[in-house]
């Protein structure tokens, strides 16, 4: 076999595409970071017809290249939470518009074998439109997302993604400085709001997009 690697997330991610749509989310599989970009635009795009569109903290996001994509698309209102003009209460005011919009664009910290979204969020604008307001969410997952049940999530995202995030936001926590979860009180704690999303309600209104590659924390 040419690439074992690719062969075997490839079965990975059928499979786990499978349990997601039986929970009643939307499937798409990017066979690598390069498809992300035109999977969404030219096939989810013009399925939901947006208006507005606005998106949440992701890393998977930008590095995909969707974030710079999306800023270009004419007649479509553009909430750009990540713009580094805005003060802190212009963001934050932003955050609170973007729960109205008809897209959503975001990430997550892990996906389980049995198809539930873990999240962890410091706001929590993020988790808020995944779970009610957009009419519609994209949620981006790399493969390095994937995990095999509840307690792998929370480790995945306690002893991993929490930390890495704290350093690449520069945040003053204990784990920026150690790498290691300390359940610290420091008033930058990024780790405050956790969700399990089971299922998509309405059927269909979260579609989530897996990436056969490895993408943001």
């Amino acid at each position: 076999m040419q690439d074992p690697v690719a062969h075997f997330w490839t079965l990975r991610l059928e499979a786990v595409k499978e349990t997601l749509e039986k929970n009643n989310f939307e499937v798409h599989i990017a066979p690598d970071r390069e498809a992300v970009v035109a999977l969404v635009v030219e096939r989810l795009l013009p399925a939901i017809t947006p208006a507005s569109i606005s998106w949440g903290g992701s890393k998977t996001f930008v590095d995909s290249g969707l974030y710079e994509r999306l800023k270009t698309i004419e007649d479509l209102t553009v909430l750009d939470t990540f713009d580094p003009t805005l003060t802190d209460d212009e963001k934050q005011e932003r955050r609170r518009q973007a729960l109205l919009v008809d897209l959503f664009v975001t990430g997550t910290n892990a996906i389980t074998e049995s198809g539930h979204l873990v999240n962890l969020d410091m706001i929590g604008n993020r988790i808020a439109a995944l779970t009610f307001g957009p009419r519609n969410v994209i949620v981006l997952a790399g493969r390095n997302k994937l995990v095999a049940d509840l307690e792998s999530a929370w480790e995945r995202i306690k002893s991993y993604a929490a930390p890495v995030n704290t350093m690449r936001l520069d945040k003053k926590t204990p784990c920026a400085a150690t790498g290691f979860c300390q359940d610290c009180k420091s008033p930058q704690r990024i780790c405050n709001t956790w969700t399990i999303t089971e299922k998509a309600f309405p059927k269909g209104r979260v579609k989530i997009v897996l990436v056969n590659d490895d993408l943001g924390f």
